[in-house]
């Protein structure tokens, strides 16, 4: 428990509150020894970067809770039966275990690595698994990998991305608010056909932006042009 505690950066009078909260995890026993393991360290590192971003531990012990037990999320947040029921993203979690994770970036999965991909909310702790929120996500960050694009650079790339994300999510949530809602009876089927647009506006205008960045990059003499 000393050394748990010590490599999550926590007291071990705190270990043992997230214990009673049942917040992690029991250990595995051999007769009187408790053995933490990774995955109980990498809860402990889920707490913490929801504890960062403002969630209480009586907030967070819930969505624990619901998550281990395979809850719905919109009915732990008392969204069932309300007018938005429906994630606009459409992403599918995976679950891995950690060696399986490894795999995908050998040599690459440091602490440090660990850590940020934990405050951008792409991996939790799920007893002996790992869950990251996208498969596609995933999927790409491997590909980079691969590719010989370090994980600390994808990353923090994706650090980036976020916020450029965040700012384009406020731009069409702000029309939907303003143009949207009001007018439409059937707001689901407005949120629906709206989906795709969103995904196009976005596709092309990145696109377009890449276009110019590789041409103004790239190209010989381009600036001469």
């Amino acid at each position: 428990m000393a050394e748990l505690a010590e490599k999550a950066g926590i007291t071990v009078r705190t270990l043992r509150f997230y214990r009673e909260r049942k917040l992690i995890p029991p250990p595995r026993r051999e007769g009187r020894i408790a053995w933490y393991g990774e995955h109980h360290l990498a809860r402990l590192r889920t707490i913490a970067a929801l504890l960062e971003r403002g969630h209480t531990l009586g907030g967070i012990a819930e969505l624990l809770t619901a998550f281990d037990c395979g809850r719905d999320v919109g009915e732990l947040l008392g969204l069932a039966g309300a007018v938005i029921t429906t994630p606009w993203s459409e992403e599918a979690a995976i679950r891995l275990t950690p060696e399986e994770l490894a795999d995908r970036f050998a040599g690459q999965v440091t602490p440090e690595n660990l850590t940020a991909a934990l405050e951008l909310g792409y991996l939790a702790a799920d007893g002996d698994e790992i869950v990251h929120i996208s498969r596609r996500l995933l999927d790409a960050s491997t590909d980079l990998v691969r590719r010989g694009v370090p994980l600390s650079a994808v990353l923090a790339a994706a650090h980036e991305v976020r916020a450029h994300a965040d700012a384009l999510a406020e731009t069409f949530t702000a029309l939907i608010r303003t143009h949207v809602l009001p007018r439409s009876p059937d707001v689901p089927a407005a949120l629906e056909h709206l989906r795709p647009i969103a995904r196009t506006v976005v596709d092309a205008e990145l696109s377009l932006a890449m276009d110019r960045r590789l041409h103004k990059e790239l190209t010989p003499n381009a600036e001469k042009r």
